[in-house]
């Protein structure tokens, strides 16, 4: 009964630790699908290797050099991401401090494109906004 219980309680753990991570894909995708900006912040391999339809490469060690790729409207919605989030999370950064007040770090491109389809296919909802 006890071991039922706690394969349970992982199971649950699972499935809301799922249903969370979602949520900043989900916000990443209601931006684009408002027109935000899209940057893929990865090496040009990567990038060759499949990205997100539109989006824009500004590798993240040059994204200082290149603040004017980004455009004059600094509150114009940017959605960086990377293969993990540690990059898209420094470029986030970067533009935060060059004045740009709509960055949003979208992650990794394997889960923007899983919840994507998951989106698609109506698995999960997109309701996540603000």
């Amino acid at each position: 009964m006890i071991r039922q219980l706690a394969v349970y309680a992982m199971f649950l753990l699972v499935l809301l630790l799922s249903a969370c991570s979602n949520e900043a894909q989900i916000k990443a995708w209601n931006m684009i699908d408002d027109g935000g900006l899209i940057v893929d912040v990865r090496t040009p391999g990567e990038y060759r290797s499949g990205h997100l339809p539109g989006a824009k490469l500004i590798p993240v060690g040059t994204i200082s050099a290149k603040l004017a790729e980004f455009g004059d409207d600094k509150n114009r919605p940017i959605v960086v991401y990377c293969k993990s989030g540690s990059r898209s999370g420094r470029a986030e950064s970067i533009l935060k401090s060059a004045g740009f007040t709509n960055v949003f770090n979208g992650g990794g491109y394997s889960s923007l494109m899983s919840v994507k389809r998951k989106l698609d296919s109506g698995e999960i909802k997109q309701e996540v906004k603000s």
